[in-house]
């Protein structure tokens, strides 16, 4: 038996991109494709986001949050 894989791509609504050369340095946070902030923080990334109505109930669930360049334990530059 084949599986048809299926064309669509899950897209979370939260994108974390990667560390940024700051003091401290910092991440810029996207939702739904649309910049929203610089998040220095794990916290900061759940404020800006429960600010714009989303509830993140796991940062660890890639259909929630998408962490590029990076976990949510990643905050300075290697």
């Amino acid at each position: 038996m084949t599986e048809i894989a299926s064309p669509h791509i899950s897209q979370p609504r939260i994108m974390v991109l990667g560390v940024q050369p700051g003091t401290p340095p910092f991440r810029i946070m996207e939702i739904d494709g649309v910049v929203v902030g610089m998040p220095r923080t794990v916290t900061d990334v759940l404020e800006t986001a429960a600010a714009l109505g989303i509830t993140v109930h796991d940062l660890d669930d890639p259909e929630v949050v998408r962490w590029v360049g990076g976990d949510k334990f990643t905050w300075h530059l290697h």
